[in-house]
């Protein structure tokens, strides 16, 4: 299995491994990766790998069999199995998915209803919340929102075991997807004293680096769904 050194440190955005597989689909399968896979509403990592003289964009990673797979941007020569290369993440990209990844984590705070979705982007995400009617006031729930960022609060991981989750329901604010179980443990991403759910991705290390944040217009996705938008302001 590929070693996710993006779990050990998010912030690692280069280092060197060696690749281990192809896949028939034409992803580079390395021992060890900074690149974030596809997954949970975040997008995979973009960036390059290097070796010799030769230099290959990857285009984003997805999950594989036995893994992280990098997928090329384009049909060029891949290094060979057993190849050591130097990886590197388009760090701005990804921070800034670090970034809007921790803000949705706190606006399921200041909305506390089921999430039913969720997407992460550069410069902005969404969640899709179980909402018949929009909050009265957008403005205070933005302005609660910019606060809980400027308290600079903490943000951290735990593991629990698959029956410990299984025991506290009340952890899991997705309705639409479920924290991935069967590997006998389950990460949980903690910010300060306000927020404790299951995730697996990427997240800033205080809150205060994520940066003032907007909400867009309340979106009807259904008789009880409702879509709000989060933009970074820079």
């Amino acid at each position: 299995m590929t070693v996710l050194l993006f779990r050990v440190d998010a912030y690692l955005a280069e280092a060197e491994a060696v690749v281990v597989a192809h896949t028939p689909e034409g992803a580079i399968v390395l021992d060890r990766t900074v690149f974030y896979p596809t997954g949970g509403g975040q997008p995979g990592d973009s960036g390059h790998l290097i070796w010799d003289a030769q230099k290959l964009a990857i285009a984003t990673a997805v999950k594989v069999e036995g893994g992280v797979g990098l997928l090329p941007a384009a049909p060029d020569r891949v290094p060979p199995v057993g190849t050591v290369v130097r990886q590197v993440l388009d760090w701005g990209r990804r921070y800034r998915h670090m970034r809007v990844h921790t803000a949705l984590h706190l606006l399921s705070v200041v909305i506390p209803l089921p999430v039913t979705g969720g997407q992460i982007g550069a410069d902005k995400g969404r969640l899709d919340f179980a909402m018949p009617e929009p909050p009265a006031d957008m403005a205070a729930v933005e302005e609660a929102l910019n606060r809980l960022i400027d308290r600079d609060l903490p943000v951290s991981e735990s593991w629990i075991t698959d029956a410990e989750l299984l025991a506290n329901p009340g952890l899991v604010k997705t309705m639409s997807v479920m924290p991935p179980t069967g590997q006998g443990r389950v990460r949980l991403v903690r910010i300060g004293e306000v927020d404790l759910q299951p995730c697996g991705g990427t997240h800033v290390a205080r809150t205060a680096e994520i940066g003032r944040v907007t909400l867009g217009k309340v979106e009807n996705k259904g008789r009880q769904n409702r879509r709000v938008a989060l933009i970074l302001a820079d």
